[in-house]
């Protein structure tokens, strides 16, 4: 399977010459085909509703120990039923600094440092069950791949892929070993996101028509500093890319509430970037006065503001926003529009309507609260804003996750929504640079969407992960 898929591939002009080059293909009425689905007949086992095996432990390897996987550690500590086994970082300094955090914790991990492969040997490990990716975004799929390869669940860290390719690759692998490819995104478990989202189950909003979300942050100033992230990653993705590089904050909850890849699916997007009036003159500044930021005096970074618009196969439209390099307030949006009601948040805290009126008062929103908050938050919510993680979501995205591996449960979002919410990136790409063509979505389940179950969140287990 693997020479006729690359075969394939290079027909429609995916490999080699890379998906930025060519034109899409076009059928006799000038509409954008696709060129990205698989072969037919390619080895298929539907992730979505798969519940693995349970593990009485979960027991952990970290791979990459900056920002992210440096505050993950001791956040996971606190979640009973976990053994965290191995740490990973191509700077030894890094992977004893999370190490130190667990002292006392009765923790003990393999410390795998000092090499750029040496995540091959924690993923090769028999003591660990699951990989925990939070490197820079290039190598979320390859680490992906080769752990699942060798018999581990993974969770990823957001976008889970830069390339059409790379999404499939995560796709086929998982299906192939049956191993979670665990999407860790974790704006859909902050409190408005999940309030919403149990709304919509609950019919509150009517049909949903529309969605809108967003990463607007303004953080082009810690692109230029040299302590913020190793090597210059982000900032080398900024210069050479030009699209929405980070779509799944803003998307993956409207998706969520939408029910994409479960009833629904993104059908094709149009993309438009503005130029880019910020970074490359900061570049030009800082490489006035450190010759280390010489290389990026030239470069084409992208646009500050990306806007990205998806119709689903059931008519129902998604606006997704970029924009990491404006002086904006920070935003996701949240915009949640149906025949009965409406929510958003951003700027302002979450807000709800149900007509054309204005947003209902505090009190009418304290009630839907009261009535609509998922069990999830009732049980862990103070809890998970004592520990943190941007308000307490990240604690409760660890949580539900390792909770369903030690139930047996099927994963709130799996390798299909990785897949089809990280697309968006390479797909926003190619738009733009042809002029905001019409490109469509893969159909990453192959169908299954048609049959697949909406995620629920809510607890009817008994056998409860603690926290400490």
């Amino acid at each position: 399977m693997g020479n006729n898929r690359r075969d394939f591939l290079k027909l429609t002009g995916l490999l080699g010459t890379g998906i930025m080059a060519g034109n899409p293909l076009t059928s006799m009425a000038g509409n954008v085909v696709s060129q990205y689905q698989p072969l037919t007949g390619a080895p298929h086992f539907n992730m979505c509703g798969y519940a693995a095996p349970k593990l009485d432990t979960v027991r952990i390897g970290f791979v990459g120990l900056g920002n992210r996987g440096s505050a993950a550690v001791p956040r996971i500590n606190y979640i009973d039923g976990v053994s965290i086994n191995g740490l990973c970082d191509i700077r030894t300094p890094q992977a004893e600094a999370a190490k130190e955090k667990l002292k006392g914790s009765g923790h003990n991990p393999v410390l795998y440092a000092g090499k750029k492969d040496a995540w091959k040997q924690l993923c090769e490990s028999p003591d660990i069950d699951v990989v925990y990716i939070a490197t820079p975004w290039e190598l979320h799929t390859p680490i992906a791949v080769y752990a699942m390869n060798h018999g581990k669940h993974v969770a990823v860290e957001v976008p889970a892929a830069k390339t059409v390719e790379e999404c499939w690759q995560l796709v086929e692998t998982s299906e192939k070993n049956k191993k979670h490819c665990i999407f860790l995104e974790n704006c859909c478990y902050d409190f408005f996101e999940l309030l919403t989202l149990n709304m919509a189950r609950q019919g509150f909003f009517g049909e949903i028509v529309h969605g809108e979300g967003a990463y607007i942050h303004d953080i082009a100033n810690s692109f230029f500093n040299k302590n913020a992230r190793y090597d210059y990653w982000r900032l080398r993705e900024n210069a050479h890319r030009n699209g929405n590089l980070y779509p799944t904050h803003g998307l993956g909850p409207v998706c969520q509430v939408m029910n994409i890849n479960r009833g629904d699916r993104m059908d094709y997007l149009v993309s438009v970037s503005s130029n880019d009036f910020t970074l490359a003159p900061l570049a030009k500044e800082a490489a006035a006065k450190d010759p280390d930021f010489q290389q990026f005096a030239n470069s084409q970074f992208r646009g500050n503001m990306n806007i990205s618009t998806i119709r689903t196969i059931n008519g129902k439209t998604i606006l997704v926003q970029h924009d990491v390099s404006s002086p904006h307030p920070y935003s996701r949006i949240h915009a949640i529009t149906g025949t009965r009601a409406a929510a958003q948040k951003y700027p302002l805290a979450g807000r709800i309507a149900t007509s054309h009126e204005g947003w209902l008062e505090d009190d009418a929103i304290k009630k839907l609260e009261e009535q609509y908050t998922l069990p999830i938050v009732k049980q862990l919510g103070e809890m998970a804003k004592k520990v943190g993680g941007h308000g307490g979501m990240d604690f409760l995205m660890d949580w539900r996750w390792i909770d369903c591996l030690r139930n047996g449960l099927p994963m709130d979002h799996d390798v299909y929504d990785a897949a089809a919410w990280s697309v968006i990136g390479p797909l926003s790409e190619k738009s733009v640079a042809g002029r905001s063509k019409s490109l469509d979505v893969p159909d990453f389940t192959r169908g299954s969407w048609k049959q697949n179950k909406p995620v629920e969140m809510s607890i009817t287990h008994g056998n409860l992960t603690g926290v400490k």
